[in-house]
């Protein structure tokens, strides 16, 4: 096996001080209701008081980086798109009209685009982060897709943008993606990372009929067999990883360290956090898992993380469009626990004891 690189160059994740919980639990529990009877916001509320050490939690310049970059393993047919679909999307979002603009307006939402590593030139690039680590990546049915090299320089360009947006006061932040074929890549990254066979981690991405499902399981089979000596996390992305994805998983590990509020999108997303959570494991305890894909294979991943997704809509797109749609239910959650009235100061007599 070839050994990784040292990750000592990446953002260093503590685990939640917990000396809090019991207060934030008073908190909670003396508001003017029955105790639990606000369900998950309740637990939402008491993750971002640990999160932000205090008991009155909030939601401060909400933030959304979507990642693109294109994927060599695309050659094989895996995706009904062509290639062009990922730099003609980055050109949709810069001018507002995708799925992810129009939620992220909803929610009050800052939104912004990184070019992690397309393989075509775009005409406009107004309001574009433009930093890719490459072209896109390599054909992993061949040949790693990027070099460690790459792999940790993508990580640590993910972490800067984080940064970026912890300077201007952002204490909730969610990832989004784009790429044609990502969800091959995903697939591998789940496949060898959480130990499940192939097949229950290839889903039909943007659209596949059953011949194009079957060859998808046939080329990435191929690919994990080919590869069969990437096992640790390092290799495994810069194995099978995309750009886009490894940016993700920089940026996980930079929002916990700066004490933000994680919003974990679907499929693709989630592939990202496996590779953050084998390098730094506390980082999932900085995450709120924003939804149930309807891609196949998330419900397993979320499983993986004993994670209880806060919506289960059907959705499939990614771009971060779920993450975009939790952030209402943060703003609630601490809504509650600042404005709700005590029993007391209410003059409400609580149950007996």
């Amino acid at each position: 096996m070839t050994s990784s690189p040292s990750l000592s160059g990446l953002p260093l994740v503590e685990p939640l001080e917990q000396t809090l919980g019991s207060e934030l639990q008073h908190v909670i529990d003396t508001k003017t209701k029955p105790p639990g009877s606000l369900g998950r916001l309740e637990t939402l509320a008491r993750q971002m008081g640990l999160i932000q050490r205090t008991t009155h939690p909030a939601v401060q310049r909400p933030a959304l980086i979507v990642f693109a970059g294109d994927h060599g393993i695309a050659a094989e047919g895996v995706s009904p798109y062509p290639q062009a679909v990922t730099v003609q999307m980055v050109a949709n979002f810069l001018a507002g009209g995708a799925a992810v603009n129009a939620l992220s307006r909803v929610a009050g939402i800052e939104l912004e685009v990184v070019n992690a590593g397309i393989a075509t030139p775009l005409l406009r690039t107004d309001g574009l982060i433009d930093i890719p680590v490459g072209p896109g990546t390599r054909n992993f049915a061949h040949e790693p897709a990027m070099t460690h090299e790459q792999a940790l320089a993508a990580m640590q360009a993910g972490a800067a943008r984080v940064r970026h947006h912890a300077a201007l006061g952002s204490n909730v932040i969610g990832f989004g993606e784009m790429g044609i074929a990502n969800t091959s890549a995903a697939a591998c990254l789940m496949s060898r990372i959480c130990g499940v066979p192939i097949g229950e981690c290839v889903g039909r991405g943007t659209g596949l009929d059953d011949a194009g499902l079957a060859k998808k399981r046939s080329v990435l089979a191929a690919a994990l067999a080919h590869h069969d000596a990437s096992t640790a996390p390092l290799d495994v992305l810069a194995t099978f990883g995309g750009f886009e994805i490894a940016m993700m998983a920089g940026a996980y590990l930079a929002a916990a360290q700066a004490r933000m509020t994680i919003l974990v999108d679907g499929f693709i997303a989630s592939s990202a956090l496996l590779i953050a959570d084998a390098i730094a494991p506390d980082v999932r305890e900085y995450c709120v898992f924003a939804h149930a894909s309807n891609e196949a294979g998330h419900r397993r991943m979320l499983d993986y993380f004993g994670a209880q997704p806060l919506l289960s809509l059907d959705m499939r797109l990614g771009e971060g469009t779920g993450a975009a749609l939790a952030v209402p239910l943060l703003r609630a959650a601490c809504a509650f626990i600042n404005e709700m009235a005590s029993f007391e100061s209410a003059g409400v007599a609580n149950r007996e004891a």
